[in-house]
């Protein structure tokens, strides 16, 4: 039979894309028993309608009390509400397509399993006012210095490249103490956009602290409501997903954080008005240039 880790509940029983994203993006805030009590949730999904609090606290290896706070760190009264809800957002079952026994057909199932859930997740971890917020942030902002270290230098590449072609000064640099060099010298005029799944890359951080500290907005990028990145930041974006294969972390949030830079830019295009569009007719030259 099949092995699956907690992270990656079967199907039927996995929680909705929403209330799983809830309590996702809120782990960075529990410790110790109280984050196995939510790995636990995550894991039984549906089948919590089956549990009860002791049935978790046994799982989790803690005491029933340790379950309710848990809970209610998460912003639910206590279990019984926490179960209701997971219950009634568990999604219907449906026949699984994928092979087992072929482990290419189990990736490709599972990855997409996850980029969905990573999107559909984003309702309820990102709001429309956090979003316009961090545009008028960027858009205001005389330079913007975007940061970020590992799989998430894509997103970082793609949100310079954006800004960019809306007519805002961007910089993006590849070398991590330079990335610092640069936040140490921001004025205070000027924003940087720091993307971190974890929050907690060090490079990414101290780069923000070092903005922060001149002044500068700094708009952060996670998947993690809680982080040494949202701490420092003056708006926090948070979209992520769960982690497919350890070590690499945001096979999910990297969609996600691509989706958010999408709707910066489409938000920033609204806010930024005719001189955007200035800057997108002249992209549009720039670019048609290089193609055949």
């Amino acid at each position: 039979m099949e092995e699956r880790s907690e992270y990656f509940p079967p199907p039927e029983t996995r929680l909705e894309s929403r209330l799983a994203a809830h309590i996702r993006a809120r782990l960075g805030e529990l410790r110790g028993t109280e984050a196995r009590v939510a790995r636990v949730v995550l894991a039984r999904g549906a089948d919590l309608v089956d549990l009860s609090v002791s049935d978790v606290a046994e799982l989790a290896g803690t005491a029933p009390s340790s379950v309710v706070r848990a809970c209610q760190r998460l912003g639910f009264r206590g279990y019984q509400e926490l179960k209701i809800a997971a219950v009634r957002q568990a999604p219907a079952p449906a026949p699984d397509p994928a092979d087992p026994r072929d482990p290419a057909a189990r990736a490709l199932a599972d990855t997409v399993r996850a980029a969905r859930e990573a999107l559909d997740g984003m309702a309820a971890t990102l709001g429309a006012d956090d979003l316009r917020a961090a545009a008028e942030a960027l858009g205001s902002a005389d330079h913007v210095l975007v940061v970020g270290a590992g799989l998430s230098g894509a997103v970082v590449l793609d949100a310079a490249y954006r800004l960019r072609a809306l007519g805002i000064l961007a910089d993006s640099p590849a070398d991590p103490i330079t990335a610092q060099f640069a936040a140490a010298q921001l004025p205070s005029t000027a924003a940087c956009l720091a993307v971190s799944h974890t929050g907690a890359t060090r490079t990414v951080v101290d780069a923000a602290r070092h903005a922060r500290a001149n002044g500068a907005a700094v708009v952060a990028l996670t998947s993690y409501a809680r982080s040494p990145l949202s701490e420092t930041a003056t708006h926090t974006l948070v979209a992520g997903g769960q982690d497919l294969v350890f070590g690499l972390e945001t096979t999910a949030s990297r969609i996600a954080h691509l989706t958010v830079v999408d709707a910066l830019t489409s938000t920033l295009l609204s806010l930024r008005g005719e001189t955007a569009e200035r800057a997108l007719r002249l992209s549009a030259d720039v670019t048609a240039d290089h193609a055949y």
